[in-house]
């Protein structure tokens, strides 16, 4: 999971954008919720993975008004967590509006909660602020920033472009599209020393052996320095290919994310990821 209101992004690109049918002005024109289910087979974080494999499901709802103030929530359940019930959840709320012709702004702001000892590489930091330009012309090219902050705060600064590309129809009122896209994540890792000691607890907890951490047994004065400046992080290419009708999507998407030598999460240089998701919206 990226910052976990990553879902808002999709809404709108995947299920407004993909109607097809004289329905398309009059959705886009009132306000609409919209339902997704999700599952991924790692869990991402700017291209950045825990230490061990985070497979999980979630479902998400957005309802956004016609002013374009919006309102989100999200659960989300690890599949390798044993314990029961929901192992993350979010509420968040924002505005998106036009600023030009072709430049939309996004500011939000989202709330997360997590399970004691969460796994999860930003559960140090259940606040998370975004503010977000998109520029659309016959690419979309945008810059997003990110404050999270929480028991620790980190800074991120993301630069995007993207394509969306109708490849062929199956019926009158669908459209198959891909959306291939490119960004390069910069931010400060404060987020890290929190999660080695977290994990030290959770494994001391379950009775494991103490092992070096991602190659890290302690920190390091230089390691304190490298999680508190500002460097690039990952490089990411995602692929998403989706069916799409007036009021649902199905799209599954390919990651692959290649860690710069600044990445704390030394796990490889090299992470891939894989998420299948189903948006519905009223």
């Amino acid at each position: 999971m990226k910052p976990i209101l990553f879902i808002i992004a999709v809404f709108s690109s995947l299920v407004c954008s993909a109607q097809t049918d004289s329905t398309a002005d009059s959705i886009s024109s009132k306000s609409a919720l919209t339902l997704a289910a999700i599952y991924s087979n790692n869990a991402s974080y700017y291209g950045q993975r825990a230490a061990e494999n985070i497979p999980y499901a979630a479902l998400a709802a957005n309802y956004e008004l016609k002013s374009g103030i919006y309102f989100t929530g999200q659960t989300y359940k690890l599949l390798n967590d044993q314990t029961s019930g929901l192992s993350a959840g979010s509420i968040g709320a924002g505005v998106n509006f036009k600023a030009g012709k072709k430049l939309t702004t996004d500011i939000s702001y989202s709330h997360s909660f997590y399970a004691t000892y969460s796994p999860l590489l930003q559960a140090a930091n259940p606040d998370n602020a975004t503010l977000s330009f998109s520029y659309q012309n016959w690419i979309t090219a945008s810059v997003t920033g990110d404050y999270a902050f929480g028991k620790t705060n980190d800074a991120f600064v993301t630069a995007a472009i993207s394509k969306q590309i109708s490849l062929f129809s199956i019926g009158k009122k669908d459209i198959v599209t891909i959306t291939p896209s490119a960004d390069v994540v910069g931010g400060t890792q404060h987020f890290y020393q929190s999660y080695i000691k977290e994990k030290k607890l959770r494994d001391s907890i379950l009775g494991l052996l103490p092992v070096p951490i991602l190659g890290q047994q302690n920190a390091s004065h230089s390691d304190s320095i490298a999680t508190t400046a500002f460097n690039v992080l990952s490089y990411n290419f995602k692929l998403p290919l989706a069916y799409n009708r007036a009021h649902y999507a199905l799209e599954a998407a390919y990651q692959l994310s290649f860690l710069s030598s600044h990445a704390q999460t030394s796990t490889g240089k090299l992470n891939s990821f894989l998420t299948f998701s189903f948006y519905y919206q009223f």
